[in-house]
């Protein structure tokens, strides 16, 4: 067999994509475990104060928690959720890809919205409370993310959030993330990420529809590379050429797109959509289901041009559609830096408004919503979003259990108006 007729540009490309994802997320579990020493099944409260803020994505709408939960055969994970009424609040689980598992709350548990859940490793039998609602999951290890809306009430929220608990024996046998090649958003892996590949594969079943297809095609390049310097090198240069730029393309833009906003109505759950899941591994890790939260992500102005703290920018609700009928929880814009996706300090540390921020109507009910490095004259500084001059920026619309309307796309964001 000639391997060299087996191995073409596409195949590269698809094939680095989809790896890609696998290792964004080990990425993130080396980082959480040995940088951020976040101890597998211990509740992390992160500060979400805008003082505090140094870190990708983060959201000052909910107070949120993490941790990585690890079973094994043997013991299962004990989670207990407080009571929570008139307030939105979701624990979301992921696993080793960035698909969502499930997500615990009032709409999808509504017989046990609250008090104790018995992860569980799949085809395991461990002992669990008799009033635990078990959950299976893919693997041994998988993120959880819990988020409590605070609404006007930070400090009920924090109350809450602290109120969750996590049960785990200390017997449990938890296997260190796998070490992988330094990498960072603007430093891609080159032909290294084929190295030590059914390892790497070996680390988390990926339930994609086409995942033993997708696999196939990396270890075609795999073994291409493993012929020779000109095979190895072959392929670095496709990488660079073709793969890369494929990835980087999709994330200035990917999904359905409209007035400067991309979306994607298959966030959390991707199908075969091996793009997706990279970008958002990519640029925003973590996205959660589209019934929980859609994610419209602002990148251009009507100009076509990319968004830029240079110029102003003007978001036009009309009154009947408000982004408060948008949803059935709440609605927030959030402003990030690219490639980093992290907050742009500015002088008032305001980095999002929300259904809480106090935005003012207009007197035909409309709301318009500004982006500008300057407040521009006449708008209320309650419906100003800072940016900083010269700085190129991304904004995430998060609508939190959206209609259904929205879900099915027929109804979209306004576009980013350039004043």
């Amino acid at each position: 067999m000639n391997a060299k007729l087996e191995v073409n540009a596409e195949m590269i490309k698809e094939s680095y994509v989809y790896l890609l994802s696998r290792y964004l997320v080990l990425r993130q579990e080396n980082y959480d475990i040995k940088e951020d020493k976040i101890p597998y099944n211990t509740l992390k409260h992160n500060d979400v104060s805008p003082a505090d803020a140094n870190f990708v994505n983060p959201n000052f709408d909910v107070v949120y928690s993490e941790t990585w939960i690890a079973v094994d055969d043997d013991n299962a994970v004990i989670l207990e959720v407080p009571e929570i009424k008139n307030r939105y609040y979701t624990v979301q689980i992921l696993d080793g890809w960035g698909e969502v598992v499930t997500n615990i709350n009032e709409r999808n548990y509504p017989e046990h919205p609250y008090g104790k859940f018995a992860f569980i490793k799949k085809g395991t039998n461990p002992s669990v409370p008799n009033d635990a609602v078990k959950i299976e999951l893919p693997s041994e290890k998988v993120k959880l993310l819990l988020r409590v809306e605070q609404k006007d009430d930070p400090a009920g929220a924090v109350a809450l959030q602290k109120a969750f608990k996590i049960d785990a024996s200390k017997n449990i046998q938890i296997k260190e993330p796998l070490s992988i090649p330094h990498f960072t958003n603007a430093d891609f892996l080159l032909e290294e990420i084929y190295s030590n590949l059914e390892e790497v594969l070996a680390t988390y079943p990926d339930k994609m529809p086409k995942a033993t297809e997708f696999q196939d095609k990396a270890r075609k390049v795999a073994a291409y590379i493993e012929l020779g310097d000109e095979q190895k090198a072959e392929v670095k240069n496709l990488i660079i050429k073709e793969a890369i730029p494929y990835f980087t393309k999709g994330a200035k833009g990917f999904g359905t797109q409209k007035g400067g906003w991309s979306v994607t109505y298959v966030a959390g759950a991707f199908g075969n959509d091996i793009l997706a899941r990279g970008i958002i591994n990519y640029g925003g890790i973590w996205a959660n289901a589209i019934q929980e939260a859609l994610y419209f992500i602002g990148q251009k102005g009507t100009d076509d041009e990319l968004l830029n703290g240079d110029k102003v920018y003007k978001i036009h609700f009309p009154a009947d559609q408000l982004p408060t009928k948008l949803v059935n929880a709440f609605w927030s814009v959030t402003l990030y830096s690219v490639p980093d996706y992290h907050v742009i300090p500015n002088k008032l540390n305001k980095f999002c408004i929300n259904d809480h921020s106090g935005a003012k109507l207009s007197e035909d009910g409309s709301l318009e919503l500004y982006i500008a490095a300057e407040k521009p004259a006449e708008v209320a500084e309650e419906n100003w979003l800072p940016s900083k001059a010269g700085q190129d920026f991304s904004l995430n619309f998060r609508l939190y259990v959206p209609e259904q309307e929205v879900l099915d796309g027929k109804v979209f964001l306004p576009p980013l108006e350039v004043q």
